[in-house]
Protein backbone atom coordinates (compact mmCIF):
# COMPACT_ATOMS: atom_id res chain seq x y z
CA UNK A 1 0.00 0.00 0.00
CA UNK A 2 3.00 2.67 -0.86
CA UNK A 3 1.45 3.49 -4.63
CA UNK A 4 -0.01 7.21 -4.84
CA UNK A 5 -3.15 7.85 -6.34
CA UNK A 6 -5.59 10.12 -6.34
CA UNK A 7 -9.71 10.71 -6.75
CA UNK A 8 -10.38 13.26 -9.50
CA UNK A 9 -13.95 14.46 -10.66
CA UNK A 10 -14.99 16.31 -13.68
CA UNK A 11 -14.77 19.95 -12.51
CA UNK A 12 -11.44 19.10 -12.09
CA UNK A 13 -11.65 19.05 -8.05
CA UNK A 14 -8.29 16.28 -6.65
CA UNK A 15 -8.07 14.21 -3.89
CA UNK A 16 -4.31 12.55 -3.09
CA UNK A 17 -4.65 9.59 -1.70
CA UNK A 18 -2.40 5.90 -1.58
CA UNK A 19 -3.77 3.08 -3.95
CA UNK A 20 -5.27 -0.27 -2.19
CA UNK A 21 -7.13 -2.87 -3.88
CA UNK A 22 -6.69 -3.89 -7.42
CA UNK A 23 -3.51 -2.06 -9.10
CA UNK A 24 -6.61 -0.91 -12.00
CA UNK A 25 -8.23 2.28 -12.14
CA UNK A 26 -11.96 3.19 -12.41
CA UNK A 27 -14.33 5.98 -13.55
CA UNK A 28 -18.22 6.28 -12.92
CA UNK A 29 -20.30 8.40 -10.54
CA UNK A 30 -18.52 9.37 -7.77
CA UNK A 31 -21.19 9.48 -4.79
CA UNK A 32 -20.89 8.75 -0.75
CA UNK A 33 -22.58 7.02 1.57
CA UNK A 34 -23.39 8.28 5.28
CA UNK A 35 -23.47 4.99 7.11
CA UNK A 36 -21.04 3.73 9.88
CA UNK A 37 -21.00 -0.23 8.93
CA UNK A 38 -21.97 -2.34 6.30
CA UNK A 39 -19.09 -1.64 3.65
CA UNK A 40 -19.50 -5.27 2.04
CA UNK A 41 -23.49 -5.33 2.19
CA UNK A 42 -23.20 -1.50 0.29
CA UNK A 43 -20.20 -2.75 -2.21
CA UNK A 44 -22.58 -5.61 -3.22
CA UNK A 45 -25.80 -3.49 -3.57
CA UNK A 46 -26.65 -3.85 -7.06
CA UNK A 47 -27.90 0.07 -6.71
CA UNK A 48 -24.40 1.24 -6.56
CA UNK A 49 -23.27 0.01 -10.18
CA UNK A 50 -21.75 2.08 -12.28
CA UNK A 51 -20.34 4.34 -9.49
CA UNK A 52 -17.37 5.42 -7.35
CA UNK A 53 -18.52 5.05 -3.32
CA UNK A 54 -16.75 7.09 -0.70
CA UNK A 55 -17.25 6.00 2.75
CA UNK A 56 -17.93 9.16 5.48
CA UNK A 57 -16.96 6.58 8.11
CA UNK A 58 -13.09 7.10 8.61
CA UNK A 59 -12.25 3.41 9.64
CA UNK A 60 -13.53 1.14 6.92
CA UNK A 61 -12.45 -2.92 6.86
CA UNK A 62 -12.44 -3.15 10.45
CA UNK A 63 -14.20 -6.32 10.85
CA UNK A 64 -13.02 -8.13 7.54
CA UNK A 65 -15.95 -9.60 4.96
CA UNK A 66 -17.48 -12.77 4.88
CA UNK A 67 -20.51 -14.72 2.72
CA UNK A 68 -23.42 -13.85 4.98
CA UNK A 69 -22.85 -10.52 4.26
CA UNK A 70 -23.43 -9.90 0.53
CA UNK A 71 -26.28 -8.78 -1.03
CA UNK A 72 -25.74 -10.22 -4.36
CA UNK A 73 -23.38 -12.43 -6.54
CA UNK A 74 -20.62 -9.66 -6.93
CA UNK A 75 -19.28 -6.29 -6.60
CA UNK A 76 -20.92 -3.35 -8.46
CA UNK A 77 -19.63 -0.13 -7.46
CA UNK A 78 -16.38 0.56 -9.39
CA UNK A 79 -14.22 1.69 -7.02
CA UNK A 80 -14.02 2.63 -3.20
CA UNK A 81 -12.34 5.69 -1.47
CA UNK A 82 -11.16 5.57 2.10
CA UNK A 83 -10.07 7.99 4.87
CA UNK A 84 -8.67 4.74 6.89
CA UNK A 85 -9.01 1.52 5.68
CA UNK A 86 -8.68 -1.35 7.46
CA UNK A 87 -7.84 -5.50 6.62
CA UNK A 88 -8.53 -6.87 10.07
CA UNK A 89 -9.52 -10.61 9.15
CA UNK A 90 -9.52 -12.11 12.94
CA UNK A 91 -13.15 -10.96 13.35
CA UNK A 92 -15.34 -14.18 14.40
CA UNK A 93 -17.27 -13.60 11.16
CA UNK A 94 -14.48 -12.66 8.97
CA UNK A 95 -13.57 -15.12 6.75
CA UNK A 96 -11.02 -12.40 4.82
CA UNK A 97 -9.60 -9.50 4.88
CA UNK A 98 -11.37 -6.60 3.40
CA UNK A 99 -8.66 -4.84 1.24
CA UNK A 100 -7.29 -8.41 0.07
CA UNK A 101 -11.21 -9.28 -0.60
CA UNK A 102 -11.25 -5.97 -3.06
CA UNK A 103 -7.92 -6.80 -4.52
CA UNK A 104 -8.74 -10.53 -5.23
CA UNK A 105 -12.24 -9.00 -6.62
CA UNK A 106 -10.35 -6.43 -9.15
CA UNK A 107 -12.07 -3.54 -7.48
CA UNK A 108 -9.85 -0.59 -7.07
CA UNK A 109 -9.55 1.23 -3.97
CA UNK A 110 -7.42 4.32 -2.31
CA UNK A 111 -7.17 5.12 1.19
CA UNK A 112 -5.81 8.34 2.77
CA UNK A 113 -7.77 10.59 0.88
CA UNK A 114 -9.44 13.57 2.69
CA UNK A 115 -13.32 12.12 2.35
CA UNK A 116 -14.41 15.00 4.50
CA UNK A 117 -13.69 17.53 2.10
CA UNK A 118 -14.42 15.22 -1.08
CA UNK A 119 -18.16 14.71 0.72
CA UNK A 120 -18.65 18.58 1.47
CA UNK A 121 -17.07 19.85 -2.52
CA UNK A 122 -19.79 16.62 -3.39
CA UNK A 123 -22.76 17.90 -1.35
CA UNK A 124 -21.92 21.66 -2.44
CA UNK A 125 -21.77 20.78 -6.19
CA UNK A 126 -23.66 17.46 -6.36
CA UNK A 127 -22.42 14.25 -7.52
CA UNK A 128 -20.35 13.72 -10.80
CA UNK A 129 -18.27 11.94 -12.84
CA UNK A 130 -14.76 11.07 -11.47
CA UNK A 131 -12.81 8.37 -11.10
CA UNK A 132 -9.19 6.78 -9.25
CA UNK A 133 -6.50 6.92 -10.51
CA UNK A 134 -2.65 5.53 -10.35
CA UNK A 135 -0.38 9.12 -9.47
CA UNK A 136 1.01 8.87 -13.21
CA UNK A 137 -2.35 8.99 -15.00
CA UNK A 138 -2.34 11.75 -17.61
CA UNK A 139 -4.96 11.01 -19.12
CA UNK A 140 -7.23 10.70 -16.37
CA UNK A 141 -9.67 13.81 -17.09
CA UNK A 142 -9.95 12.52 -20.55
CA UNK A 143 -11.13 9.20 -19.30
CA UNK A 144 -13.58 11.08 -17.06
CA UNK A 145 -15.17 13.08 -19.62
CA UNK A 146 -15.72 9.68 -22.12
CA UNK A 147 -17.75 8.85 -19.40
CA UNK A 148 -21.55 9.11 -20.04
CA UNK A 149 -23.91 11.17 -16.48
CA UNK A 150 -26.14 9.07 -14.48
CA UNK A 151 -28.91 10.83 -16.39
CA UNK A 152 -30.46 8.46 -18.82
CA UNK A 153 -28.58 5.77 -17.74
CA UNK A 154 -30.01 2.08 -17.99
CA UNK A 155 -28.29 0.11 -15.57
CA UNK A 156 -30.76 -2.21 -14.12
CA UNK A 157 -30.42 -4.61 -17.46
CA UNK A 158 -26.59 -5.55 -16.58
CA UNK A 159 -27.26 -6.76 -13.21
CA UNK A 160 -30.44 -8.33 -12.97
CA UNK A 161 -31.20 -12.12 -14.01
CA UNK A 162 -31.28 -13.38 -17.81
CA UNK A 163 -34.08 -15.95 -16.53
CA UNK A 164 -36.44 -16.86 -13.67
CA UNK A 165 -35.33 -17.19 -10.55
CA UNK A 166 -37.31 -18.66 -7.78
CA UNK A 167 -36.62 -18.74 -4.41
CA UNK A 168 -38.76 -20.35 -1.12
CA UNK A 169 -40.57 -22.64 -3.23
CA UNK A 170 -41.35 -24.81 -0.48
CA UNK A 171 -43.00 -22.03 1.47
CA UNK A 172 -46.90 -22.00 1.76
CA UNK A 173 -47.72 -18.65 1.39
CA UNK A 174 -48.46 -16.04 -1.58
CA UNK A 175 -46.80 -16.35 -4.51
CA UNK A 176 -45.14 -12.85 -5.57
CA UNK A 177 -43.98 -12.04 -8.82
CA UNK A 178 -40.98 -9.47 -8.89
CA UNK A 179 -39.55 -7.56 -11.66
CA UNK A 180 -35.57 -7.83 -10.53
CA UNK A 181 -33.46 -4.22 -11.75
CA UNK A 182 -31.62 -5.39 -8.84
CA UNK A 183 -32.53 -6.99 -6.10
CA UNK A 184 -30.96 -7.45 -2.41
CA UNK A 185 -30.70 -10.37 -1.15
CA UNK A 186 -31.81 -8.57 1.81
CA UNK A 187 -35.54 -8.09 0.35
CA UNK A 188 -35.32 -11.82 -0.66
CA UNK A 189 -35.00 -12.97 2.71
CA UNK A 190 -37.36 -10.69 3.95
CA UNK A 191 -40.15 -11.99 1.95
CA UNK A 192 -39.48 -15.54 1.71
CA UNK A 193 -38.84 -15.41 6.14
CA UNK A 194 -42.69 -14.48 6.00
CA UNK A 195 -43.63 -17.54 3.68
CA UNK A 196 -43.48 -15.97 0.62
CA UNK A 197 -42.99 -17.93 -2.91
CA UNK A 198 -40.76 -15.15 -4.52
CA UNK A 199 -40.49 -15.46 -7.98
CA UNK A 200 -37.88 -13.05 -9.61
CA UNK A 201 -38.31 -12.24 -13.35
CA UNK A 202 -35.69 -10.80 -15.57
CA UNK A 203 -36.60 -6.47 -15.80
CA UNK A 204 -37.18 -7.38 -19.56
CA UNK A 205 -40.28 -9.60 -18.64
CA UNK A 206 -43.46 -8.74 -20.35
CA UNK A 207 -46.53 -8.32 -18.32
CA UNK A 208 -47.89 -11.44 -19.95
CA UNK A 209 -44.79 -13.79 -18.58
CA UNK A 210 -44.82 -12.21 -16.01
CA UNK A 211 -49.14 -12.57 -15.06
CA UNK A 212 -48.82 -16.20 -16.17
CA UNK A 213 -47.90 -17.95 -13.06
CA UNK A 214 -51.20 -15.63 -11.18
CA UNK A 215 -49.31 -14.08 -8.93
CA UNK A 216 -50.72 -12.65 -6.06
CA UNK A 217 -49.26 -9.65 -5.99
CA UNK A 218 -46.28 -8.32 -8.08
CA UNK A 219 -43.07 -6.75 -6.29
CA UNK A 220 -40.92 -3.70 -7.51
CA UNK A 221 -37.21 -4.05 -6.34
CA UNK A 222 -34.57 -1.77 -6.04
CA UNK A 223 -31.78 -1.38 -8.39
CA UNK A 224 -29.19 0.99 -10.22
CA UNK A 225 -29.38 3.79 -12.87
CA UNK A 226 -32.06 6.59 -14.27
CA UNK A 227 -35.63 5.38 -13.72
CA UNK A 228 -36.85 7.07 -17.26
CA UNK A 229 -34.30 4.97 -18.79
CA UNK A 230 -36.64 2.22 -18.27
CA UNK A 231 -39.46 2.80 -20.74
CA UNK A 232 -40.11 -1.06 -21.51
CA UNK A 233 -40.44 -1.26 -17.45
CA UNK A 234 -42.68 1.53 -16.93
CA UNK A 235 -45.09 -0.11 -19.90
CA UNK A 236 -44.89 -3.54 -18.20
CA UNK A 237 -45.90 -1.64 -14.90
CA UNK A 238 -48.52 -0.22 -16.67
CA UNK A 239 -50.07 -3.25 -17.52
CA UNK A 240 -50.01 -4.90 -14.36
CA UNK A 241 -51.40 -1.70 -12.23
CA UNK A 242 -54.93 -2.56 -11.31
CA UNK A 243 -54.94 -6.66 -12.25
CA UNK A 244 -52.40 -7.30 -8.96
CA UNK A 245 -51.66 -5.57 -5.95
CA UNK A 246 -48.09 -3.91 -6.46
CA UNK A 247 -45.45 -2.92 -4.29
CA UNK A 248 -42.16 -1.16 -4.86
CA UNK A 249 -39.10 0.18 -3.39
CA UNK A 250 -36.43 2.32 -4.05
CA UNK A 251 -36.03 2.27 -7.97
CA UNK A 252 -39.91 0.09 -7.71
CA UNK A 253 -41.00 2.91 -6.02
CA UNK A 254 -39.62 5.89 -9.03
CA UNK A 255 -40.45 3.22 -11.69
CA UNK A 256 -44.39 2.75 -10.07
CA UNK A 257 -44.26 6.21 -10.17
CA UNK A 258 -43.58 6.82 -13.46
CA UNK A 259 -46.31 4.03 -14.74
CA UNK A 260 -48.95 5.88 -13.01
CA UNK A 261 -47.95 9.53 -15.20
CA UNK A 262 -45.96 10.93 -12.20
CA UNK A 263 -42.08 12.39 -13.16
CA UNK A 264 -39.11 11.83 -11.55
CA UNK A 265 -35.65 13.76 -10.98
CA UNK A 266 -31.68 13.34 -10.11
CA UNK A 267 -31.53 14.66 -6.74
CA UNK A 268 -28.33 16.80 -6.16
CA UNK A 269 -26.03 14.06 -4.12
CA UNK A 270 -28.12 11.71 -3.67
CA UNK A 271 -29.64 9.92 0.11
CA UNK A 272 -27.37 6.81 0.78
CA UNK A 273 -27.18 5.89 4.16
CA UNK A 274 -28.77 4.07 7.17
CA UNK A 275 -29.17 7.80 9.40
CA UNK A 276 -31.82 9.11 6.93
CA UNK A 277 -35.55 10.47 9.18
CA UNK A 278 -38.84 9.37 7.11
CA UNK A 279 -41.91 10.25 8.50
CA UNK A 280 -44.86 8.12 7.89
CA UNK A 281 -47.53 10.37 7.88
CA UNK A 282 -49.89 7.84 8.52
CA UNK A 283 -49.03 7.28 11.90
CA UNK A 284 -47.07 9.83 12.45
CA UNK A 285 -44.03 7.98 13.29
CA UNK A 286 -40.75 8.54 12.70
CA UNK A 287 -38.33 6.21 11.66
CA UNK A 288 -34.76 6.04 10.98
CA UNK A 289 -34.17 4.53 7.64
CA UNK A 290 -31.27 2.94 5.02
CA UNK A 291 -31.70 4.62 1.80
CA UNK A 292 -29.55 4.47 -1.67
CA UNK A 293 -30.79 6.64 -4.32
CA UNK A 294 -29.79 9.32 -6.43
CA UNK A 295 -33.40 9.50 -7.99
CA UNK A 296 -36.56 11.48 -6.63
CA UNK A 297 -40.20 11.62 -7.52
CA UNK A 298 -41.41 15.05 -7.86
CA UNK A 299 -44.49 16.15 -5.69
CA UNK A 300 -47.77 16.79 -6.39
CA UNK A 301 -47.52 20.51 -7.54
CA UNK A 302 -44.68 19.48 -9.78
CA UNK A 303 -42.44 20.95 -7.35
CA UNK A 304 -39.30 18.59 -6.03
CA UNK A 305 -39.98 19.52 -1.97
CA UNK A 306 -43.35 18.56 -0.04
CA UNK A 307 -44.19 21.37 2.48
CA UNK A 308 -46.57 20.36 4.26
CA UNK A 309 -47.09 16.94 6.58
CA UNK A 310 -50.70 16.33 5.12
CA UNK A 311 -51.39 13.59 3.05
CA UNK A 312 -51.82 15.34 -0.18
CA UNK A 313 -52.79 13.70 -3.14
CA UNK A 314 -51.94 12.84 -6.81
CA UNK A 315 -54.42 12.86 -9.18
CA UNK A 316 -52.86 9.66 -11.94
CA UNK A 317 -53.50 7.80 -15.09
CA UNK A 318 -54.46 5.09 -12.44
CA UNK A 319 -56.65 7.45 -10.56
CA UNK A 320 -55.84 9.00 -6.89
CA UNK A 321 -52.55 8.20 -5.11
CA UNK A 322 -52.20 9.69 -1.79
CA UNK A 323 -48.73 10.30 0.03
CA UNK A 324 -47.46 8.45 2.61
CA UNK A 325 -44.30 9.16 3.67
CA UNK A 326 -42.31 12.26 3.49
CA UNK A 327 -38.17 12.97 3.77
CA UNK A 328 -37.16 14.52 6.93
CA UNK A 329 -33.79 16.19 5.28
CA UNK A 330 -34.91 17.38 2.77
CA UNK A 331 -38.94 17.38 2.42
CA UNK A 332 -38.63 14.88 -0.61
CA UNK A 333 -41.23 11.96 -1.63
CA UNK A 334 -40.42 8.94 0.66
CA UNK A 335 -43.66 6.69 -0.23
CA UNK A 336 -47.35 6.71 -1.80
CA UNK A 337 -50.41 4.68 -1.12
CA UNK A 338 -52.71 4.48 -4.64
CA UNK A 339 -56.09 4.86 -3.70
CA UNK A 340 -58.29 3.29 -6.33
CA UNK A 341 -56.25 0.62 -7.73
CA UNK A 342 -54.27 -2.23 -5.13
CA UNK A 343 -50.58 -0.70 -4.78
CA UNK A 344 -47.98 1.00 -2.56
CA UNK A 345 -44.21 2.46 -2.31
CA UNK A 346 -41.26 3.78 -0.56
CA UNK A 347 -38.39 5.55 -1.48
CA UNK A 348 -36.09 3.61 1.23
CA UNK A 349 -35.27 0.25 2.49
CA UNK A 350 -37.31 -1.48 4.95
CA UNK A 351 -34.80 -4.25 4.70
CA UNK A 352 -31.88 -2.54 5.96
CA UNK A 353 -28.96 -4.12 5.54
CA UNK A 354 -27.10 -2.26 6.78
CA UNK A 355 -29.02 -0.17 8.41
CA UNK A 356 -32.13 0.18 11.29
CA UNK A 357 -34.87 -2.04 11.15
CA UNK A 358 -37.21 0.47 12.04
CA UNK A 359 -39.49 -0.13 8.83
CA UNK A 360 -38.86 -4.15 8.28
CA UNK A 361 -42.66 -4.18 9.30
CA UNK A 362 -43.40 -2.83 5.75
CA UNK A 363 -42.92 -6.38 4.34
CA UNK A 364 -45.47 -7.52 7.22
CA UNK A 365 -47.85 -4.86 5.87
CA UNK A 366 -47.63 -5.90 2.60
CA UNK A 367 -48.13 -9.87 2.63
CA UNK A 368 -51.07 -9.40 5.21
CA UNK A 369 -52.57 -6.70 2.14
CA UNK A 370 -52.15 -9.84 -0.39
CA UNK A 371 -53.53 -12.36 2.11
CA UNK A 372 -56.78 -9.61 2.56
CA UNK A 373 -57.32 -9.37 -1.44
CA UNK A 374 -55.00 -6.50 -1.44
CA UNK A 375 -57.40 -3.88 -0.19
Amino acid sequence: MSSKGFVLLEDGARFEGTLCGSASGSVGEVVFTTAMGGYQESVTDPSFAGQVLAFTAPHVGNYGVSAAAMESDRIHVRGVVMRAAENDSDAPTAAEGWLDWLASSDVPAITDVDTRALVKHLRSRGAMRGGIFAADQGEAAQLIAAEPPMDGQNLASSVGPSELVRHGESNSGPRIAAIDTGIKMSIVRQLVERGVRLDLHPCDVTAERLLADDPDAVFLANGPGDPAALDGVVETIRQVLGKKPVFGICLGHQLCCRALGLETFKLPFGHRGVNHPVKDLRSGRIEITSQNHGFAVAAPDGGLRVETDDPIRWQTDFGAAELSHVNLYDRTVEGLTLLDVPGSTVQYHPEAGPGPHDARHLFDEFVETIAQGGN
